[in-house]
């Protein structure tokens, strides 16, 4: 059976999501089968004054994905852009020209000059603020649990694991209550090798 996967809800402009980042890609080895999948929002959208804005940073992450690219190169780029080398992310030209080593740069700056992914973006604000009521990033989902930013902290190294390995816990408490009632799932989970029935 699949393994529970993790969304990471977060927005590029901001320093504990950044510190978040790096602190995932550490872990990563320790989790290798872990899918993780990413959900970018703006906790200060336009027209708030608050700056720097991402809603073009987080329109090119689905550029990206389009283009069949490895997304953890892309975050890595951005997550520098902003909050290492501090480019100006809000001049689309600008922007281009960073990611012109890895991206069509005339074409990534003509498809968000046309206005694609207005639509993923202004969805992806209202899931993050809207349908799932986060108050701060990054945030975390895994199953029925749901990790959120402390605040003036966000999230440190530790808290991520133990989220982890609490919600791997909690499916496979799942899964075995599923096998014990005779529920499918739990039944292909513990017959498949990823569990072991107990006597």
């Amino acid at each position: 059976m699949k393994s529970l996967p993790l969304e990471i809800i977060f927005d590029y402009a901001c320093p504990y999501c950044y510190k978040a980042h790096l602190y995932l890609k550490e872990i990563r080895t320790e989790f290798p089968e872990l899918e993780m999948m990413f959900s970018p929002c703006e906790a200060h959208p336009r027209p708030e004054r608050w700056s720097p804005h991402s809603d073009l940073a987080l329109r090119g992450m689905y550029y990206y994905m389009e283009q069949g690219m490895d997304i953890w190169e892309y975050h890595d780029l951005i997550y520098r852009a902003f909050h290492v080398e501090r480019i100006n992310t809000e001049d689309l030209n600008i922007l281009a020209e960073y990611l012109r080593e890895v991206v069509d740069a005339e074409d990534f700056r003509a498809v968000l000059q046309r206005g694609e992914y207005e639509d993923r973006r202004l969805a992806a604000n209202q899931y993050a603020w809207g349908t799932l009521s986060l108050h701060a990033v990054p945030s975390y989902r895994m199953g029925k649990r749901v990790l959120k930013a402390a605040e003036g902290i966000g999230v440190t190294r530790q808290m991520l694991i133990e989220f982890i390995t609490k919600a791997y816990e909690e499916e496979k408490n799942d899964l075995r209550r599923q096998y014990d009632s005779g529920g499918s799932d739990g039944q292909k989970y513990w017959k498949d090798g990823t569990g072991s029935k107990a006597d």
